[in-house]
């Protein structure tokens, strides 16, 4: 690997090659997405359920492309090949009647920690809530327009909780 040194003074580049500090909102908010994503990995890692690792690698792909977009700035948006859409939320909620056709949820705060494999699963859910208080902070801030990305983390986050449960009572 060839290292460019170019972090080296506390900035980094967007998608379209603008250079902002690390800590600026955007690389601040995809930074936690892959965070979620590599959260999430251990589990596709650990798991030898079928159909939570192929649930994960399509997270983790939606994850990708939406750090994309939060890297980019409005007028680089069209550039991209592909974005978070009506359909991809739509999808995560179809992945949730699914899931809780298989799960009774219970009418009580849930601990995580019954098994290990759950517990990763609601690390991955509450990274995955930092980074959608982050994404409102940069709606809030006229960063961020398309509305999918905010509806998309709100029902991924919801879904990792059923997922969780899922492996629970099914694991």
């Amino acid at each position: 690997m060839k290292f460019s040194k170019k972090g080296d003074g506390g900035e980094t580049s967007l998608l379209g090659g603008q250079r902002v500090p690390k800590f600026d909102p955007r690389p601040d908010t995809y930074g936690v997405l892959d965070e979620a994503s590599s959260a999430l990995g251990v589990v596709r890692a650990m798991t030898k359920d079928q159909r939570i690792k192929d649930i994960i690698l399509s997270v983790q792909k939606d994850l990708l492309t939406m750090g994309a977009e939060l890297s980019s700035l409005s007028e680089d948006i069209p550039k991209l090949s592909i974005r978070i859409g009506a359909g991809d939320v739509q999808r995560i909620e179809d992945l949730i009647d699914d899931l809780q056709k298989n799960v009774t949820l219970k009418n009580e705060f849930i601990y995580p920690g019954e098994t290990v494999l759950s517990a990763q699963i609601d690390v991955g859910r509450t990274i995955i809530r930092r980074g959608e208080r982050n994404a409102a902070r940069l709606k809030n801030e006229g960063l961020v327009n398309n509305p999918n990305i905010h509806e998309y983390m709100n029902r991924l986050a919801d879904m990792l909780f059923v997922l969780a449960r899922y492996d629970e009572q099914n694991g």
